[in-house]
């Protein structure tokens, strides 16, 4: 890739996280960050065999804010050298059922799949000088489904976020890539009945370093990726199914 600096995973255990990693490692010291530094063992492994210069994990909390700054700054200094791609991967899918009726546990799907993402790409956009962050929205915020709206509102946020922190970056050395994929196939859906134009993460993955490829350079440019792009257009068909439809739709 001709990439330099340290590539940082928060969400060092996620699925695509893993992936990332995989493909973007080579010959760049790697920060796997997550809630808990047990788990990544083997993934630190394989990154070290496929070319990494080295591999540290930092633990860290999500829901904790306030420490966000703190973690990035701990993992440049894990690094050695100043983080150029950040992929922020950590969530919670939630269960919709229940945070129908608990408040906390509504707030909790909030809290890590909106309000800490926009903290940690905040800190990210102000702290890193170069390069690409990465930012995952969803087809779930395109438009809110009665089978999982408290998810899918957060996601709703997220995007609008992200498409105003990509103006802001406009014509500055870092770039955002925003990932809208459709259902992941993997361990956060285990269980679900795969949705429509379904995908698993190797393909979200892909098409995301396919982009941080395609915008290198000097003034390098953010991009908005619907994965698979057929998604697009089903996209643009569900804004128009009448409301009292829409209402019974599945997850």
């Amino acid at each position: 890739m001709g990439e330099t600096g340290a590539l940082l995973i928060l969400g060092g255990r996620s699925d695509i996280g893993g992936e990332l990693a995989r493909r973007l490692c080579e010959g760049r010291p790697v920060v796997l960050a997550a809630r808990g530094e047990h788990g990544m063992d083997g993934l630190r492994s394989e990154l070290l065999s496929s070319g990494a210069t080295s591999v540290h994990t930092l633990s860290f909390d999500a829901a904790e804010v306030s420490s966000h700054r703190a973690v990035i700054e701990q993992a440049a200094a894990l690094a050695g050298a100043e983080i150029t791609t950040a992929v922020v991967a950590f969530g919670i899918l939630g269960d919709q059922e229940r945070a129908e009726h608990d408040e906390a546990h509504a707030f909790d799907i909030a809290l890590v799949d909106y309000a800490a993402q926009v903290s940690m790409l905040t800190v990210l956009a102000d702290v890193m000088t170069r390069g690409h962050i990465v930012a995952f929205s969803s087809i779930a915020g395109w438009r809110a489904r009665r089978a999982n709206y408290v998810y899918g509102s957060t996601k709703a946020g997220l995007d609008a976020f992200c498409q105003g922190l990509a103006d802001r970056l406009q014509g500055s050395g870092l770039a955002l890539i925003t990932a809208r994929p459709g259902f992941v196939i993997g361990s956060m859906t285990k269980g679900m009945t795969p949705a429509p134009l379904s995908v698993t993460p190797d393909v979200v993955a892909q098409a995301v370093v396919k982009a941080i490829e395609s915008s290198a350079g000097s003034r390098p440019a953010s991009r908005t990726l619907w994965i698979p792009r057929p998604l697009q257009l089903l996209a643009w068909v569900m804004k128009l199914v009448p409301r009292p439809i829409w209402r019974h739709m599945p997850r």
